[in-house]
């Protein structure tokens, strides 16, 4: 079961996708997908059950809206609508086999030579998929910004003045909010775009942290209810005047990844500061593939194709590079 957000003028609304439409959720319960999450945690409820329930006759043209030839546009698929400060956008890295040998090739380094990078994941094969009931080892964790950052299928991702670069990470990011009780709820998984500046990180790996501050993107749709996640095949493509210039297969999910999800999840929310009430979080899971480890340098107006046809239609977003100079920030004392 998958849903979106849509915005049309000043009037949001979210729906449950049904093919090639969308049925709308009844506005009288549902404005918002986090609103109706927290209800649901409240009243201690199936939140797929509830969209479900709540889903109407009302229906809108899903592939115009996806295409962008209607009036109505996609919305990243959960947000906090009324406080974006309120949205942890992280991530952790490292958690597949590829995106080890990547950052190990970064800096120039085999990963035979063990490198901090690839340790890391040897590290997560030896202890992150412990026992049920037991604690694994702990990833490796970046923050990325608050739901100011997010973008929807369609939007920009923007090089700031700033960056050295820009490129695409694609993933699946986890979607939750935190219960009245301080309770984490996992609402559903998205297809995410990640997007980081891997030449700053290239330099070197201490950069990773400001390499990560960068917008990002998820959806177009949220998939909830009972979620495979064990073998996720994709592909990643790169599109520059409207032809694929790059393109690769990928694949995620528990099989192909170091660590499972509880575990990844437990280490993300063990901090008291993460388990705030109302709070959301979205939290990436790691890549695969992307095109910068085979060498390509995007270009403004490239679009980054993310596809993991279980999850729903591709993320797609145009890249934007700033040319205007980095500005030095002055500040004042008070």
């Amino acid at each position: 079961m998958r849903v979106v957000q849509v915005i049309r003028g000043g009037e949001r609304r979210a729906g449950l996708v049904d093919g090639e439409t969308i049925r709308l959720l009844d506005r009288r319960r549902c404005r918002d997908l986090y609103s109706l999450a927290i209800a649901v945690a409240a009243e201690g409820k199936s939140f797929s059950a509830t969209v479900e329930e709540i889903a109407g006759t009302e229906v809108l043209d899903y592939l115009s809206i996806y295409e962008g030839r209607s009036e109505w546009r996609l919305l990243p698929p959960f947000d906090h609508p009324f406080e974006p400060a309120r949205c942890m956008v992280s991530g952790t890295g490292l958690t597949h086999k590829k995106s080890a040998e990547h950052r190990a090739a970064m800096h120039d380094q085999a990963p035979a030579e063990m490198t901090d990078s690839f340790r890391m994941y040897t590290i997560g094969l030896e202890g992150g998929s412990p026992q049920p009931g037991q604690i694994g080892v702990q990833p490796e964790w970046f923050f990325k910004g608050n739901g100011s950052i997010l973008r929807a299928h369609g939007e920009e991702l923007v090089v700031p003045p700033y960056a050295w670069d820009g490129g695409e990470e694609p993933e699946i990011a986890g979607v939750y909010v935190i219960g009245p009780s301080g309770e984490p709820l996992r609402v559903g998984l998205a297809v995410g775009n990640e997007f980081s500046d891997h030449r700053m990180e290239k330099k070197n790996y201490l950069y990773l942290a400001p390499s990560k501050l960068r917008n990002c993107a998820a959806g177009p749709e949220l998939t909830i209810g009972d979620i495979e996640f064990e073998d996720v095949p994709g592909s990643v493509t790169i599109f520059r005047n409207g032809v694929p210039f790059w393109t690769r297969e990928i694949r995620t999910g528990r099989k192909n990844m170091c660590h499972s999800l509880a575990n990844l999840e437990h280490h993300h929310f063990k901090y008291e500061t993460h388990r705030r009430p109302g709070d959301v979080h979205i939290h990436f899971f790691g890549a695969d593939a992307f095109s910068f480890g085979d060498g390509v340098v995007l270009e403004s107006g490239d679009v980054m194709e993310i596809c993991f046809p279980q999850f729903g239609k591709p993320l797609r977003n145009p890249l934007r590079i700033c040319m205007e100079p980095e500005r030095l920030i002055h500040v004042q004392r008070l």
